[in-house]
């Protein structure tokens, strides 16, 4: 009698376990999750630029931070920052080494869900030209709106995060900033905490009228190392839709996200 008690409690503590590893992949998918989450994303592209000749590296430094503002509302702090390496974007270019322009996006977000299942936020997003090479960024400052509209069902998450940027000055001689920024995305988390994640990250540029349409599928494990969650998350990228001198074909990305829940 003793040993079974035993073991029904080990299987009830590892199933509390699997549990809450799942809680916590599923509110990965969420953008404005009340989450403290680090996400170092690493991009490769081959064939960048009008020749295809190029080939670039990014990696993004993603911290997202929570903060209370009272008992109903949430501000939600997503920044990305890319660190960037290139050859041969375009003829005679050579290669770049540095930092590209940061975007700053503050999402102002109800901590419960509406009545019918909908989270969201909404604020302001900048884009602040912190490039060190002139080839990897725009020399501009911007700002704009941004919004992030999802439901969770199930193991299901579903949504779209957008946002829009118009610079407002900078150098002079470099061309305006005036881009949409669309990524809906569709999500599935499984009871050990894999999470399969289908999305587009487009973006479309009025001054030139035209799209960037890189399509990805990612599959993501959470684990813990000790009493840290970490998650990691890999997988390719089709472009089905590329601006001129933008990447062609297929891409890759690997993603580590460093977990601190409150």
């Amino acid at each position: 009698m003793y040993r079974r008690f035993s073991a029904l409690l080990v299987c009830a503590l590892f199933s509390g376990y699997l549990q809450a590893d799942a809680d916590l992949a599923k509110e990965l998918t969420n953008p404005v999750a009340n989450l403290i989450s680090v996400p170092i994303q690493n991009n490769w592209d081959n064939s960048v630029g009008a020749t295809k000749d190029g080939r670039r590296f990014t990696m993004n430094v993603q911290p997202v931070i929570p903060i209370d503002l009272n008992e109903d509302l949430n501000l939600i702090s997503r920044t990305i920052l890319p660190v960037m390496n290139q050859e041969d974007i375009a003829p005679g270019s050579g290669d770049q080494t540095g930092l590209g322009d940061t975007v700053q996006s503050l999402f102002f977000s109800p901590k419960k869900p509406t009545a019918g299942g909908i989270i969201w936020g909404a604020g302001p997003v900048f884009l602040l030209p912190t490039a060190t090479e002139p080839e990897l960024g725009t020399e501009k400052w911007g700002i704009g709106p941004t919004g992030v509209v999802l439901k969770q069902a199930g193991p299901w998450t579903i949504g779209t995060l957008a946002n829009h940027i118009w610079s407002f000055t900078g150098d002079s001689n470099r061309d305006d900033v005036n881009s949409t920024f669309i990524q809906p995305f569709l999500a599935y988390t499984t009871p050990t905490a894999w999470t399969f994640t289908l999305q587009t990250e487009s973006t479309y540029d009025w001054e030139t009228e035209q799209w960037n349409v890189p399509v990805h599928f990612m599959v993501a494990k959470l684990f813990k190392v000790g009493k840290r969650s970490y998650q990691i998350q890999a997988g390719p990228r089709y472009y089905a839709e590329s601006p001129d001198g933008g990447a062609q074909d297929w891409g890759f990305r690997l993603n580590w996200i460093m977990l601190f829940p409150k």
